[in-house]
């Protein structure tokens, strides 16, 4: 091919440009287009939509974004919008002894919703399920979660034991020379879930290393919780630590844990099944929260250590039992004093709370309790108040009339 006569480029097409000399030659150059669209790579442009600058990813920023999606997925080379064949591309050159040529295939309707698919398949996030006793408090924290017993002190190991992340978070320390040093700290409480137990702080730079350090701190600080008839506490008790301040209530059996995630589990631990703690002040500190409540546990008062102190004999009185009285401890002199207690103001449920009574709000009262209609209704029900107790009264001592005599007795009068 030559061209003659002609010193101007003569454009062909976009990519290929003719030129001729003089001498009549002709020279093939390629010309490639630069654009904007070739210049920024798939990654930076997934940067510039869900991108976060290093100041805003230490504040947390990004943290529940979007997730890219590689629009790659589902694509084949030679197969665009229209479906054609391409020889040496997405088809071979020669089937058999038959040269294969360009030529349109049918359309493919199904095509746009086929690449969509294997997109949002390849894109979607597994994720774990963990079983239910195996969650911490809240989402994916380790609050509340278990990480196992202590690592085995030479041939002793720590059987029946389990530890449990109280706090876990990260830490920064500004230092001279390194700047702003972060390391991970661990709050955790391990215990036998049968009266023994104890909590730990521990820092390192990783995480693992923080909790396995923390874990077997709190192994070396066990300390032995007395609790009464395996389930409760002795007594109610007032604990203060720093501006955090738990009352502990001490509750019948089947009561359950009423209080505190935390301290919720730390009873776990310590095997602490009925309780019920109320929690003032700085509620959000989880390590002066553990202190004030550890410290109330230590310093419980035994029956037998009050019958001692007091020279009182202990006794419990029980509704189920008829409140008959049940001795609890004895002093162990042999001896009781004479004069009992003389302060008209002294409560035993408040003995243990230094002076302090909690405050017990009343309940509302319900708006329609002002209404006309209840008062009609209040004189209503005033007929059969009663009636219901009395009826288990009278079945519990066989004296409550069959259906035979009721239908009877229901009967007119001739």
């Amino acid at each position: 091919m030559a061209l003659h006569g002609s010193s101007i480029p003569v454009q062909i097409s976009k990519q290929t440009t003719i030129l001729t000399a003089y001498t009549g030659s002709v020279y093939l150059k390629q010309v490639r287009s630069v654009s904007f669209v070739g210049k920024v790579t798939a990654e930076d442009l997934w940067g510039g939509v869900f991108g976060v600058s290093n100041a805003g990813r230490k504040r947390g920023r990004g943290k529940h974004g979007r997730r890219k999606v590689d629009l790659n997925k589902g694509q084949v080379i030679g197969l665009g919008k229209d479906n054609m064949v391409w020889p040496g591309l997405n088809a071979p050159v020669i089937k058999g002894r038959e040269l294969i040529s360009i030529k349109p295939l049918p359309p493919d309707p199904e095509k746009e919703t086929k690449i969509k698919e294997a997109r949002d398949r390849t894109s979607q996030f597994r994720t774990f399920k963990v079983p239910a006793l195996q969650r911490g408090w809240t989402g994916g924290k380790l609050g509340g979660t278990s990480i196992g017993p202590p690592d085995p002190v030479g041939d002793y190991v720590f059987k029946g034991f389990d530890t449990r992340v109280l706090e876990f978070k990260l830490v920064t320390n500004m230092t001279g020379n390194l700047g702003r040093k972060q390391r991970f700290s661990s709050f955790v409480v391990t215990g036998n879930k049968n009266g023994l137990a104890g909590f730990a702080l521990a820092k390192a730079p990783n995480a693992k290393a923080s909790l396995r350090k923390a874990k077997n701190m709190a192994a070396q600080r066990l300390q032995y919780i007395e609790r009464y008839n395996d389930h409760t506490v002795f007594h109610n008790f007032y604990s203060k630590e720093e501006h955090t301040a738990v009352y502990a209530f001490k509750v019948a059996k089947g009561y359950g844990l009423r209080c505190h995630r935390v301290v919720k589990t730390i009873c776990e631990i310590i095997g602490i099944k009925d309780i019920s703690v109320k929690v003032e002040g700085s509620i959000k500190n989880t390590q002066n929260l553990t202190k004030a409540f550890f410290n109330g546990l230590l310093k419980q008062e035994t029956h037998q250590d009050l019958a001692n102190r007091m020279k009182l004999n202990v006794v419990e009185f029980r509704k189920e039992r008829d409140n008959i009285p049940l001795l609890l401890a004895a002093p162990e002199e042999g001896k009781t004093r004479e004069e009992g207690i003389n302060d008209p103001g002294f409560i035993f449920d408040y003995m243990h709370f230094d002076g302090r009574v909690p405050l017990y709000r009343p309940k509302r009262e319900p708006f329609y309790k002002k209404l006309p209609s209840w008062k009609r209704k209040f004189k209503w029900i005033m007929k059969t108040r009663g009636q219901k107790q009395a009826q288990l009264e009278r079945i519990a001592l066989g004296l409550e009339p069959s259906f035979q005599e009721k239908m009877l007795r229901a009967r007119p009068l001739k």
